[in-house]
């Protein structure tokens, strides 16, 4: 940050970057200003201390315009800011550029922004920084505005600042240099280890009197790999953050482990609690057997938490490498150690135990009065564990619209407390309607199996067509396992996540070509080339990642995907939570009801108002076409409009037939004017079965504008019925009741029943109470 100043101090003045190096001395009059950095985080209170403050420069406003040597220093600025005005701030939404990956602005925000969590009321204020080309960082965007009350001035309300102890002026360099570093051994017994290597033993802390971690640096050696680890695990709680293992390497010729890194919690993208920190440790095997760090980067882009000690200690047994625990998987975080055994987060539960009781209260009185409402439990050993429960209307929806499901597991984005995951379709209003909920014990594949299997049953045995679910191993595996014949479509959160984590270490040229190959291969065989030779023109055929990716291609790659029935669910957008913020992970149990309560509650009122509004008024028609007019009567207002906008861009595509041979035709249908705007056509006399290049049709359920342009060549002046989805018509849920006879019970038949004509009730009612007139309109209806 520049801040500027008209020496005030005569004697001596500071620019703090947090070394002894960056300290200019300056003296002389006030002839021109002086631009400084700004003062790290502590440092000011050290100053104030030393009585070198000035009238106005720790009282400075944010202001667009301001600028600052990096974003760390923009959010110290934002803190003593804060801390002075009375809030807290957190550290929001990060933009990268298209270009490279890297990050080019950041948002400050309020730590009431957002609704996740019931101390926050969604205040508005924040700062956003923006990186220039000169690598400084420029406050481009600011609202100081708050929706709440503030707190005292002074109040120590930031948790990014921790106040130092006073000290004197004299000893300010000492604070900003960094100790020297000595090996443990030095420090345990008073003498150097043999060569230098580090024989690690955790060291005992107590109280205020503990002794200080020496800190890494690039030449330190170790017995063993386990050593390192122990010691970077025991240098991260001193310094407030928490250690995952990251990436190891292997020998060509033996295939033994030649390097290994540890990286900081916070490394990567996979989870939105991690902010691609670049902190981290690397080990190399040396030949005399000892490992030696030969990379090492110190720098967080994240708050460090106060010092820890864990309570826990590390056994003899749990000292046994990475490999040997946990099978070669080396992504798991190990930061949780329990009696020295490593807790698998697959093997826990995740529900408190206070949920159950609440829960099977509320499904009982929901039973009582549904007769469609189910719900069950998973019990193992005597233990509650998974819940699932779904009522009347979602039973009844999915006999609508469970041909596409969505399970939502976003909670496992952020830091939860409570599991809650949904199934969730697509009605004929292209809505989310939900199919039901379900809290998840642990992220096992015995878990999920449960989950999809008791969702099948409540569902009278409704097998969808396609699934858009989390990537894991273990839902991949129950999905083959539970509906072997549906289509698994990978969410593309989690795609995206796992591009930004493994593609940033790749040159900005492989990056394009790779996703010019994603999106926009028109063939499998265009695919495949291109892949390979992306592959091999970067030498990444051992890229494990790249591998893992290509052998999944037909669950997240788009060409792949467009011949499978998705509802028309956009390939490369996350979808939207059913509930939003108003039900998620981090809702409470004491609202948890009421809230889930609400949020359906008003999902299925903007269902009603498109189904009345279907019923009772009628689209424009833009065209004479008889095709228009017929989509015009049967479709809903939302596919209707699809289909219309389909047809309207028919009338810029010219039709030309390339093959004819007896009742089979095929065309080339392009753009007027856009040669590369183009799609095949092939068109069946017998049956007047169509089917486009585009896929459209599969992929959404309406035809599309290359058809409609064939159809008007060939006079066909009205759609055959197979290319009128029943899901997408007006009466879509009666005409699915009726089929819905010979395959579900009479006790269910009945449940379907009584949800149709409440809820066909219910739309009397509302319309019936916006007069007197209509009021008894309505009641001479529901009398009749």
């Amino acid at each position: 940050m520049r801040i500027i100043f008209c020496d005030f101090f005569s004697d001596h003045f500071l620019s703090l970057n947090g070394d002894s190096s960056d300290t200019n001395l300056n003296g002389g009059e006030c002839m021109n200003p002086m631009v400084v950095n700004a003062f790290p985080v502590g440092i000011v209170h050290v100053i104030n201390s030393g009585n070198v403050e000035s009238e106005g420069d720790l009282r400075m406003e944010p202001s667009v315009g301001l600028e600052f040597n990096s974003s760390d220093e923009a959010r110290d600025f934002y803190g003593l800011y804060a801390m002075r005005v009375g809030f807290k701030i957190r550290t929001g939404q990060l933009y990268r550029s298209r270009r490279d990956g890297s990050v080019s602005s950041r948002r400050f925000v309020c730590s009431k922004e957002g609704f996740q969590l019931n101390s926050r009321t969604g205040c508005p204020a924040f700062i956003r920084v923006q990186r220039r080309d000169s690598g400084k960082w420029v406050i481009d965007q600011i609202q100081k505005d708050h929706n709440h009350e503030l707190g005292l001035e002074g109040e120590n309300n930031s948790p990014v600042l921790q106040q130092k102890p006073p000290v004197a002026p004299k000893s300010l360099v000492e604070v900003l240099r960094r100790p020297k570093v000595k090996l443990l051994g030095q420090i345990e017994n008073g003498g150097s280890s043999p060569s230098g290597i580090i024989n690690f033993k955790r060291q005992k802390r107590g109280g205020d009197g503990r002794q200080p971690l020496p800190e890494p640096y690039t030449g330190l050696e170790f017995n063993t790999a386990n050593e390192a680890y122990e010691y970077y695990q025991s240098y991260a709680e001193s310094v407030g953050f928490r250690v995952r293992i990251g990436q190891l390497f292997r020998s060509k010729n033996d295939g033994s482990i030649t390097s290994r890194r540890f990286v900081c919690s916070k490394e990567g993208f996979q989870h939105p609690s991690r902010v691609g920190c670049g902190a981290f440790m690397r080990i190399k095997k040396k030949d005399s057997g000892s490992w030696m760090v030969d990379r090492l980067n110190k720098d967080h882009n994240h708050d460090l938490g106060e010092q820890t000690v864990y309570v826990n200690k590390f056994s003899t047994a749990s000292k046994k490498f990475i490999e040997e625990e946990t099978n070669g998987m080396v992504s798991m975080d190990l930061g949780e150690m329990n009696t020295g055994k490593l807790i698998k987060r697959s093997r826990e539960s995740k529900i408190g135990t206070d949920w159950y009781p609440v829960l099977l209260e509320y499904f009982q009185t929901r039973q009582a009065e549904d007769t469609g409402f189910f719900y069950s439990v998973e019990v193992d050993n005597g233990s509650c564990r998974s819940v699932f429960w779904a009522d009347g209307r979602s039973r009844y929806s999915c006999s609508q619209f469970g041909d596409v499901v969505i399970l939502d597991t976003s909670y496992r984005k952020s830091n939860y407390v409570v599991p809650f995951a949904t199934f969730v379709g697509v009605n004929h209003h292209k809505q989310p309607v939900l199919l039901g909920s379900a809290l998840i014990a642990n992220e096992s594949k015995e878990c999920f199996t449960w989950l999809f299997q008791t969702w099948f049953k409540a569902m009278s045995c409704c097998r969808p067509k396609s699934i858009i679910a989390d990537q894991d191993m273990a839902i991949q595996q129950a999905i083959t396992e539970v509906f072997p014949g549906a289509h698994h479509r990978f969410s593309s959160w989690q795609i995206r996540a796992k591009e930004r984590e493994n593609l940033r270490s790749m040159p900005i040229e492989f990056r394009y070509e790779y996703e010019k190959c994603i999106y926009e291969s028109q063939t499998t065989v265009e695919f495949n080339t291109t892949w390979n030779s992306l592959v091999n023109k970067y030498n990444l055929k051992g890229n494990a990642w790249l591998q893992q990716m290509y052998d999944k291609r037909e669950s997240w790659v788009p060409l792949y995907l467009r011949g499978k029935f998705f509802a028309g669910i956009p390939i490369c957008e996350t979808v939207e939570s059913f509930f939003g913020t108003q039900v998620n992970g981090q809702t409470p149990l004491r609202e948890f009801i009421p809230r889930y309560e609400q949020g359906l509650e008003q999902c299925r009122e903007d269902e009603r108002k498109e189904d009345f509004n279907s019923f009772n008024l009628q689209s424009f028609s833009q065209t004479k076409e008889a095709i228009e007019e017929q989509c015009r009567r049967l479709y809903t207002f939302t596919i209707f409009k699809i289909f219309q906008d389909e047809l309207l861009q028919s009338y810029s595509y010219i039709g030309i037939k390339t093959y004819e041979e007896g009742t089979i035709c095929r065309y080339l249908v392009r753009r007027s004017g856009n040669e590369n705007d183009k799609h095949a056509v092939t068109f069946s006399a017998v049956n007047l079965s169509v089917n486009c290049s585009c896929q459209m049709f599969e992929f959404e359920g309406v035809l599309c504008r290359h058809v409609l342009k064939v159809f008007k060549l060939l006079n066909i002046r009205e759609l055959p019925s197979q290319y009128i989805l029943p899901r997408w018509l007006r009466n879509a849920e009666y005409r699915i009741l009726c089929g819905a006879e010979s395959k579900v019970s009479s006790q269910e038949l009945k449940a379907f029943m009584i949800w149709s004509l409440r809820e066909t009730a219910c739309k009397y009612v509302e319309c019936g109470t916006t007069s007197v007139e209509k009021y008894k309109l309505a009641y001479e209806i529901m009398r009749e």
